[in-house]
């Protein structure tokens, strides 16, 4: 009798070692409150800002450059001369063609003055009629090939870039000129294909340029081209800047085309969420979080909206105020014993 008092106390003493060795085998798990903020669904997009007027400016036919006539950052009129090419030898060849323009032109009054007196037959002026309308055709075709020689303004506008220097030789793909206005601006930016189905004028656009480093500036789709690129598979957007944006022609952008912005989302941890393996791609994606009840985990099934680098979306499933496990493991079991703060 006496030796069954002495074993029970130590069989309890056995029991409560063995719980607590039990116990703290339990994995102690960090939690993460659901937290309520900005939540924004958009479309990245790169693109480059140039003026909403603004036009290549090229010789229209290949030759020497023999002199720039225009500054970047001058205003040029329509049909000003910018540039000019060595012309030497289509000046010799127009001079030649207007010399034999005059020469029928002349021989022209002479048959005709011979006809009237009836000296000349009637198809001797015919053809003197054909040799000078040849000739005068000839003469101004010459004449506009020597025009052709002189690059002009298509429109007013400012000189926004000039390329070239005097003594290269040039040809009709060369851009020697940018001209156009300064404001308004824009950004011609490329949206892929998978993209381009959600986006529409009107919707605003945030923009990062490193020029300006931490600074969100706006923009909002203007023009969406009706068809697409199929080598890069991609549509290409415009988007108008305000007036006073600090944006300059020819600056590269990022452009985040904002789709939904909801301001009181529900968030949580991108690591404590994950996917479910049979959730389809798309906008909204099916997952599950763990939550803590009684030290024991509970799965939660989620409907997920915008996830982000920072935090995800949560549009089903939980609610504010909920603590969940800040880290999803594949390792998790419902119902398995866990340690929480």
């Amino acid at each position: 009798m006496f030796r069954h008092r002495l074993f029970l106390p130590a069989l309890l003493l056995l029991a409560a070692g063995g719980a607590w060795a039990w116990f703290s085998a339990a994995p102690r798990l960090a939690l993460a409150p659901v937290t309520t903020g900005p939540a924004l669904e958009a479309v990245y997009a790169t693109g480059s800002v140039e003026p909403v007027q603004m036009a290549r400016v090229g010789p229209a036919t290949r030759g020497r450059l023999t002199a720039l006539l225009v500054d970047e950052g001058q205003r040029v009129t329509d049909g000003q001369p910018m540039a000019r090419l060595d012309d030497r030898q289509t000046r010799a060849l127009a001079e030649e063609a207007e010399a034999r323009a005059r020469f029928a032109q002349d021989d022209l009054s002479r048959t005709r003055a011979l006809v009237t007196r009836d000296i000349a037959a009637r198809a001797t002026l015919d053809r003197a009629e054909r040799d000078a309308e040849a000739a005068r055709a000839t003469a101004e075709a010459a004449r506009q090939r020597l025009d052709d020689h002189v690059v002009r303004a298509p429109a007013g506008g400012v000189v926004l870039r000039r390329d070239g220097e005097v003594g290269e030789v040039v040809d009709t793909p060369t851009t020697l000129f940018w001209i156009g206005e300064t404001r308004p601006l824009r950004i011609t930016a490329e949206v892929d294909e998978e993209d381009i189905a959600r986006v529409m004028i009107g919707q605003p656009a945030l923009l990062r340029a490193d020029a300006f480093p931490g600074q969100v500036l706006r923009g909002e789709v203007a023009q969406i081209t009706p068809r697409g690129d199929t080598t890069r598979k991609a549509y290409r957007v415009r988007l108008a800047l305000p007036e006073d944006t600090p944006l300059m022609v020819g600056m590269t952008v990022e452009a985040n085309i904002v789709l939904r912005e909801e301001s009181e989302a529900l968030l949580v941890p991108p690591a404590a969420v994950a996917l479910d393996a049979d959730s389809p791609p798309g906008r909204t994606r099916r997952g599950h979080v763990w939550l803590v009840r009684e030290g024991r985990l509970e799965r939660r099934a989620v409907l997920l909206g915008v996830q982000g680098a920072r935090a995800v979306e949560v549009l089903e499933g939980l609610a504010p105020g909920v603590s969940v496990v800040a880290e999803a493991r594949p390792s998790f079991r419902e119902g398995q014993r866990v340690r929480a703060p």
